[in-house]
């Protein structure tokens, strides 16, 4: 990752926020996406449309930016494709266990003062970091 700076890190962490604030000052929905793409899937009897529009903004706004002339980094994914939807599954089983993902409680929850929101997204954290402990040092991924 050569292209980090603070200056992107902070531009990339503000406009987070920004869409996060709001998503909740204008709809009163808290910009968790993992309750959003499951509601998606499972989906209620209302709400569908802006549940589908966040995600479809999600999804385009690189596609859209790369159109305007900006320059994406490369990626690169070193791990395998069964470690990748092994990783995944277990993020999946991490969000529906914290009931949210980092987005809903690290972004969202810490933001509005949520105490168990500060517990999930050190739970997240703590086991996120012993993951990486754990396959570069154990397993060698």
């Amino acid at each position: 990752m050569d292209d980090f700076t603070a200056v992107s890190a902070l531009i990339g962490g503000a406009m987070i926020g920004a869409s996060a604030s709001l998503l909740l000052l204008l709809t009163g929905r808290v910009a968790g996406i993992s309750g959003i793409l499951g509601r998606l899937l499972v989906p209620p009897a209302r709400g569908t449309a802006w549940r589908a529009a966040f995600v479809a903004g999600l999804v385009l706004a690189p596609v859209a930016y790369r159109g305007l002339g900006g320059d994406l980094p490369p990626v690169t994914i070193g791990a395998s494709f069964p470690l990748l939807v092994v990783a995944g599954l277990l993020v999946g089983f991490g969000a529906r266990l914290g009931s949210g993902c980092t987005s809903g409680h690290g972004v969202c929850g810490i933001g509005r003062g949520s105490p168990r929101s500060l517990a999930a997204t050190g739970t997240f954290m703590t086991v996120a970091i012993l993951t990486v402990l754990v396959a570069r040092r154990l397993v060698g991924a």
